[in-house]
């Protein structure tokens, strides 16, 4: 059996798997894709994506393509509603419009797109940066060492059996990870709670959404709930049945029910509210099963746990694809950084204290939403307080090793965006900077390695940056001052980041605050040395 070699394999070729790869292509850090189906998605399946999400597409010169994209998908900025049928009654408004409360957070907007039109963007860039994609094809097993994986891979058209050796494995096989199981890690949580099924229908529903934009219709009836989404034309959508229920109000199994295309589509109809011959056209039927559960350990070894293989969630809140494009996004700059030599494997021992506490209260989030919007039948032990959504997408505060925060402070796990701290831990807030007559976002600023952006004063920080990155530092300056490079036509940069004209901050190449200096030093060069050797782990 023939043997290749890469410094990193990804197993599992959907959103999360996609993402990783353009991340790691756009890195040039030489890797393969496995995936045992053969192309990109073929369901909708997760199609709400958060600012924090579109930042790490922008960041991949992806904004424009999947904006164009979701605009010939989806009505966009519509709201998120729950009824008694689209045809009747109103019974909660959650969203007027999808973007209220975090127009300004970000240089991105919220959106929808389906996986369907998003993850050819993503296979398309990963190619064209080097990435090698292998499609349909199976893993037949893997061993595990502690200087890599060996995986085991056949071709599901027939071929040879090929042994691929990595130095380190992204597990992104999802929900049923076969990496996880075969390591032996656990899922705790909540655990499975709903049988549920979504239903790919062809119907004229132009007259029930009349002129309203509505982006997710939440249906909550005595003996149905779900939620619809639909398509741009308002003729075809599908219909995510969480729960049925008898006449005696006990919950059905959707798995071992009828799911004839005759039962589903009765389900739309009563969905919709309209008469039993109302036509309805059934394209696809998916069963799936409600979770809400966190890995037990997001690494072992060389293997790296992301998205559904390390957490799963209901889709309420529309958290779950968007949090695993976090875990792709936190890890490959970090494998980036270890296999080009610029920083030290210790750094890879931060993923999991960086993304776990993180996708936790996440996936909590998630079910409390269910609970509260969708089944409130469902047991509520211990259910966390609702957060604000903008802290859950664009608040994280992260601590391991590779943040160097000298302040101190409390453990609270989120902040809130509208009043952003500018503390080491947290992603660099939107400020809109001016760059040559254009405007520029604070996150197009971190770049591949670390980004030193200083007040008007921070001349010494500036200069010490540029004399260790002349020295082969991983590292670039800015500094924000009317004789600048950058400006900042409202004066908001220093207030917004904590710090005084002589401080500055140092941006991780995910845009997250490593390290903060309030003022001044006595010896800028000395000191951000220091903090680099500390960051990159280079002893």
């Amino acid at each position: 059996m023939s043997e290749e070699e890469f410094p990193v394999l990804i197993l599992g070729g959907s959103l999360v798997g996609l993402t990783a790869s353009a991340l790691l292509a756009a890195r040039r850090i030489p890797h393969l894709l496995v995936e045992r189906h053969r192309g990109t998605a073929i369901h909708p399946r997760a199609a709400s994506f958060h600012q924090r999400t579109m930042e790490i597409f922008r960041g991949l010169g992806l904004q424009r393509a999947v904006e164009e994209a979701a605009a010939r998908e989806f009505v966009q900025n519509g709201a998120i509603i729950a009824v008694d049928s689209l045809s009747g009654r109103e019974l909660a408004c959650f969203y007027r419009s999808y973007n209220d409360g975090v127009e300004g957070l970000s240089a991105t907007s919220r959106l929808f797109i389906t996986q369907i039109g998003l993850e050819p963007l993503l296979r398309d860039r990963a190619q064209a940066l080097g990435a090698e994609h292998r499609f349909a094809t199976e893993v037949t097993g893997f061993t595990a060492d502690d200087d890599g994986a060996t995986v085991t891979l056949r071709p599901r058209d027939g071929g040879p059996e090929r042994r691929i050796r990595a130095r380190y494995l992204i597990a992104a096989d999802g929900a049923h990870s076969f990496v996880r199981r075969q390591l032996g890690i656990e899922m705790h949580g909540r655990g499975s709670f709903a049988e549920c099924v979504t239903i790919y229908f062809r119907a004229d529903m132009r007259s029930m959404i009349g002129d309203r934009a509505l982006s997710v219709v939440y249906v909550n009836q005595p003996r149905l709930l779900g939620f619809f989404r639909f398509s741009l034309t308002a003729d075809a959508g599908f219909l995510a049945v969480f729960s049925t229920f008898d006449a005696r109000g006990r919950r059905e199994s959707l798995h071992g029910a009828d799911l004839s295309p005759r039962r589903c589509a009765e389900l739309v109809r009563a969905a919709l509210g309209v008469p039993p011959d109302y036509p309805v056209e059934i394209d696809n039927v998916q069963p799936w099963t409600a979770s809400a559960a966190t890995a037990a350990r997001f690494r072992k070894g060389p293997i790296f746990l992301a998205g559904d293989s390390a957490h799963v969630m209901p889709p309420t809140g529309g958290f779950g694809g968007n949090t695993g494009v976090a875990d792709a996004h936190n890890l490959a700059w970090k494998l980036a950084m270890v296999i080009d030599g610029t920083a030290g494997p210790e750094l890879l021992d931060s993923y999991e204290p960086e993304r776990r506490p993180v996708c936790e209260l996440t996936v909590e989030q998630a079910y409390t939403r269910y609970v509260k919007r969708v089944d409130a039948s469902l047991p509520a032990e211990n259910l966390a307080p609702p957060l604000d959504d903008p802290s859950i997408e664009l608040g994280a505060i992260y601590r391991s090793e590779a943040i160097l925060n000298e302040e101190g402070g409390d453990d609270v796990l989120l902040e809130d965006p509208c009043r952003p701290s500018g503390r080491p831990g947290t992603r660099v807030p939107h400020i809109a900077l001016q760059r040559a007559g254009e405007t520029v976002s604070t996150h197009d600023l971190a770049g591949p390695g670390f980004t030193l952006i200083t007040g008007a004063q921070g001349q010494g920080w500036w200069n010490a940056a540029r004399t260790l990155s002349a020295s082969g530092a991983p590292l670039q300056a800015h500094r924000v001052a009317a004789d600048g490079e950058l400006t900042d036509p409202h004066s908001t940069f220093e207030r917004t980041l904590g710090i005084d004209v002589a401080g500055a901050v140092l941006l991780r190449p995910d845009g997250v605050i490593g390290w903060r200096t309030r003022t001044a030093h006595a010896d800028p060069h000395a000191k951000l040395h220091d903090v680099l050797r500390r960051l990159t782990f280079r002893r």
